[in-house]
């Protein structure tokens, strides 16, 4: 069988967490503390991914990433290749397709550190950067730790929005969900069976780490 796909898969995942965990941060902590009357328009945006159809997301984006469009343009011109049907795209589209899997979690992590111990860290004279490396951030560990879990695993399990996006190139956009598809399609259900049953187990661990965390984080009653 070929693991081509499954590499492939394990690359973008670990990629979009990585950008998803920098991008989201400074938005997650945003979302937590302002009382801006534009943070339910931010919030709603964030969560869009999450009831719209994946295949719309990608249908636009493969328009935005069109070399036509001032984006595809710029990036072409940038780089010499085109942003549709690269691993660069799918990298794009994934981190927009997963952002609610990483902020959600990361601003219910920062909602519940509060304000008292950041508050009580200016009074010692720590920097804003300083209060929230120091005291913020350690204090939400374990939200990045499901923001990450969650993120990675849905980044792998992407279809609609890949396929859009990237196409079936093999060794350049063929991610897994798309290779069990084309195992489907061509009839060969043992390499589907294979692909299928390690993404399930796949799956299975890694909510098993984000529950597992959630309920040891639970106070213990007496």
């Amino acid at each position: 069988m070929d693991l081509t796909p499954v590499w492939l898969s394990l690359r973008l995942a670990l990629v979009t967490t990585v950008v998803l965990l920098v991008l989201g941060t400074p938005l997650a902590w945003w979302l937590a503390n302002t009382r801006s009357r534009l943070a339910a328009v931010a919030e709603a945006i964030t969560a869009l991914p999450l009831v719209l159809p994946p295949t719309v997301l990608g249908f636009y984006l493969l328009l935005l990433f069109n070399p036509d469009a001032a984006l595809g343009k710029a990036w072409i011109n940038l780089t010499g290749g085109t942003l549709a049907f690269s691993f660069t795209g799918l990298v794009l589209a994934s981190v927009l397709y997963s952002l609610p899997f990483v902020v959600q979690p990361l601003q219910t992590a920062f909602a519940a550190v509060g304000r008292a111990p950041v508050e009580a860290a200016a009074t010692l004279g720590a920097s804003p950067l300083d209060r929230f490396l120091s005291v913020a951030s350690p204090l939400a560990l374990r939200g990045y730790l499901t923001a990450a879990v969650l993120g990675f695993a849905h980044t792998l399990g992407e279809f609609g929005v890949v396929l859009m996006v990237g196409g079936n190139i093999p060794g350049r956009t063929q991610v897994i969900s798309i290779a069990i598809y084309e195992s489907v399609e061509t009839l060969d259900y043992t390499a589907a069976h294979q692909l299928s049953i390690g993404l399930l187990i796949v799956s299975f661990i890694t909510l098993l780490l984000v529950y597992g965390s959630n309920r040891q984080a639970l106070p213990r009653l007496a």
